[in-house]
């Protein structure tokens, strides 16, 4: 195992269904097996990250395969470029695990013996995670702030969540590489029309990553059609949710069949230890 304590950043050693590191602190695994590694002091708020009902919105969503080719190519990446001596992969922000449990099937049938972890900041996603996947390592857990053991990983995978360029330095073994997806110009379009006057191309931008070498760049464009109670779901998973008028969800659940625009960019980058 690859954790370390969040209180005072040393090993972390699995006893029957506990961690516990050398200064006795000791973190529980849930009955579902995940372990929670955010303490109740490095919170910002009772609940952080995404509910329940956030989370059943987005198993639907993806359980119906709109994401699934952006999953595809991104574990084709992953097997392409992971480090055959460093077989550890990390996805933060995994939410509900529908990605993360996915790397786990393929690195497995390419490489065998492989260890995959899922981290999220809320428990809420995790214990949604665990219980359906039971083949994951799954914590609760900050980016600010990783879990993980200096140079403990192999990869890190990156699906819209944020986290400090020094941690990934930090948890990334040399020549590690980190796997990025960012909404490119035209991702879900048509939802912003719902909610904006003016709809404007997404910004895409840059990532100020030192000792990172990109490796690997590619744009992934393609339609979904989705039902009303679809596009609802998608609205649901995205920061979209926020802005959108309670007139605006009624009516997206009511509509017919419509297409929508998915478009993602993809990077990979190579940890180059300094």
């Amino acid at each position: 195992m690859n954790y370390q304590c969040p209180l005072c950043f040393t090993p972390l050693l699995q006893t029957h269904h506990s961690y516990r590191c050398e200064a006795n602190h000791q973190f529980d695994c849930a009955k579902e097996g995940y372990v929670n590694l955010l303490p109740v002091q490095h919170k910002r708020s009772k609940d952080p990250g995404d509910s329940a009902e956030m989370m059943q919105a987005r198993r639907q969503f993806l359980d119906a395969g709109h994401y699934q080719p952006m999953r595809d190519q991104v574990a084709e990446k992953l097997v392409k470029f992971l480090p055959a001596n460093h077989l550890s992969v990390l996805d933060i922000g995994c939410g509900e695990g529908y990605y993360t449990d996915y790397f786990l099937q393929i690195l497995k049938n390419k490489f065998g013996d492989i260890q995959v972890f899922g981290l999220d900041v809320s428990k809420a996603a995790i214990r949604y995670a665990a219980k359906r996947y039971k083949s994951v390592n799954f914590c609760v857990g900050t980016s600010h702030r990783l879990p993980f053991s200096e140079t403990s990983l192999g990869a890190i995978v990156r699906i819209y969540a944020p986290c400090k360029a020094e941690e990934l330095s930090r948890v990334l073994a040399d020549n590690g590489i980190l796997i990025t997806v960012t909404p490119a110009a035209e991702h879900l379009q048509e939802l912003k029309a719902l909610i904006y006057d003016e709809v404007k191309l997404h910004p895409v931008k840059g990532e100020d990553l030192p000792n990172f070498k990109l490796l690997d760049e590619s744009q992934l464009n393609y339609t979904m059609a989705l039902t009303g109670q679809e596009a609802y779901e998608l609205l649901a998973m995205t920061p979209f949710a926020w802005r959108a008028s309670e007139e605006v969800k009624q009516n997206l659940q009511q509509a017919e069949v419509k297409n929508y625009t998915a478009d993602f960019l993809i990077r990979i980058y190579q940890y180059q230890a300094a």
